[in-house]
């Protein structure tokens, strides 16, 4: 059996995922990514999964967002929330720093898990996927640091500026494409992997949703005042509905993908820190309550066999 790990994007709401893992290991007794194959993340799930695969425990990650998150997002002034209509929200270097602090000199070839990290490359329009050296033509990007990587995944447009990585790639957020990057995960693990469909299993975590609230749009024409600020919502959930059915296909049995992705009654913004404590709670109790029916398939055994890579630093 091959079981994989998938964590969303969600900026701040990053913590619910980060305190889900936390409480399993904590119950499981030790770290969470020695259970897992394969792991993919965007964007905050991008920067997670990267944690994981560097040896850390979903504590510590956790604790980097609580720790953190106000100076990543720092409460702004009204002149520079007239100055986000022609800039990005954020200031990126507080965010490079806590990563650099975080991560060091490490590179994605000091992974000890398999990893695949979206993000898009505006020069040439393509989908850019960070992969740790797991098949013998990805010879590049373990050369790469975590945080070059990170900081790519992260850019969400509005929010912060385009990365430009150490090799001058203008690179955003994986979350234009692969927010939820479950099909990216099973892609992977069939299609690049070779692994048998039916060997596969894979945990899927979002960063919980809200009910698209639609209605007006569907009995009478709405024009741009009215998509303007539900067309981020709109396709993003698009994206992870469609993501989630065509991985459902790609396995023998829908059964063996679990997703964990809570119902929340009031929209989290990205960047709304105040949100944190709640998030943590929320992540506690929906660990509690998905353990049992988890365990049988992702947490009886730590996965046997060790990632080698096959180009190493």
């Amino acid at each position: 059996m091959r079981r994989v790990l998938s964590i969303d994007g969600g900026g701040i709401k990053g913590v619910f995922p980060a305190a889900f893992l936390t409480n399993l290991e904590q119950t499981i007794g030790r770290p969470v990514a020695d259970y897992f194959d394969l792991i993919v993340g965007t964007s905050t799930g991008g920067i997670i999964a990267l944690g994981l695969g560097l040896g850390f425990r979903a504590q510590e990650i956790l604790e980097l967002y609580q720790n953190h998150s106000d100076v990543i997002f720092p409460r702004l002034s009204l002149l520079e929330q007239v100055g986000q209509l022609f800039s990005p929200k954020y200031n990126p270097e507080p965010l490079r720093g806590v990563l650099r602090q975080t991560f060091q000199d490490r590179k994605l070839g000091n992974s000890r898990k398999r990893l695949v990290i979206p993000s898009f490359n505006l020069e040439t329009g393509q989908v850019h996927n960070w992969k740790t050296s797991h098949h013998p033509r990805l010879e590049h990007d373990f050369l790469c640091t975590a945080v070059d990587v990170a900081m790519s995944t992260a850019a969400a447009p509005t929010y912060f500026p385009t990365h430009r990585t150490v090799g001058n790639l203008p690179l955003i957020d994986g979350g234009v494409w692969a927010n939820n990057p479950i099909a990216v995960a099973v892609v992977e693990a069939v299609g690049v992997l070779k692994w048998p469909a039916s060997d596969v299993r894979v945990l899927s975590l979002g960063c919980t949703f809200t009910a698209l609230s639609l209605s007006r749009a569907r009995f009478r024409p709405v024009g741009v005042g009215y998509w303007a600020t539900r067309a981020t919502d709109l396709f993003l959930t698009a994206q992870s509905t469609s993501a989630l059915g065509m991985s459902q296909h790609l396995v023998p049995d829908r059964n063996q993908i679990k997703r964990i992705n809570p119902l929340v009654g009031t929209p989290i913004a990205l960047d709304n820190t105040t949100e944190i404590p709640s998030l943590v709670g929320l992540g506690n109790s929906e660990a509690r309550s998905a353990l049992p029916s988890l365990r049988e398939l992702f947490f009886n055994e730590p996965v046997e066999e060790q990632f080698i890579p096959f180009h190493s630093l």
